[in-house]
């Protein structure tokens, strides 16, 4: 009898990597002439970034500045969630934006359907947040890896614990 090997599907933000992507963002933004004077600023509140800036034009400057600084650090893309935009005080126009952590049990459904539409003998178990995969062959545990990276998922996925 071969031993079972598995893997967990986690979807996570790491926090320090955002957190250097909002100090590089608002160097640039300080450093920046067309922001001279504005009152534009990104800041962290546990896991929900709050950008404020005059209007919306120069928000969405302040958008693209801390998205490419995200990238940059590697930071998934896919797991910021966009609240409206709304008025905040002093005359400026704020926007939250959530960090996703964690796979809710609608994607996680997305998730298992893929695993099942590839045909293998592999088990799934939600737990929590996460996926856990398990199967006997370890190819067949790559070819879901594989399917789950080709499939058009809403969120960022990572594959951790692989035995």
């Amino acid at each position: 009898m071969s031993k079972e090997s598995s893997f967990d599907i986690v979807s996570k933000v790491d926090l320090s990597e955002v957190n250097n992507a909002i100090q590089t963002a608002l160097k640039e933004i300080e450093n920046r002439f067309d922001f001279k004077g504005t009152k534009s600023k990104i800041t962290l509140e546990k896991e929900e970034l709050v950008l404020v800036s005059d209007d919306d034009f120069k928000l969405g400057q302040v958008k693209d500045i801390l998205i490419s600084k995200l990238v940059k650090r590697e930071v998934p893309i896919k797991n910021l969630d966009y609240g409206k935009v709304e008025p905040a005080s002093g005359g400026t126009v704020r926007q939250r934006v959530k960090l996703v952590q964690g796979i809710d049990k609608e994607n996680a459904k997305k998730i298992n359907n893929i695993i099942k539409d590839a045909g293998l003998k592999v088990k799934t178990q939600i737990q929590d947040d996460q996926i856990r995969v398990t199967g006997k062959s370890k190819d067949e545990l790559q070819q879901i890896i594989i399917a789950i990276r080709e499939s058009d998922l809403p969120l960022d996925v990572q594959f951790i614990n692989y035995r």
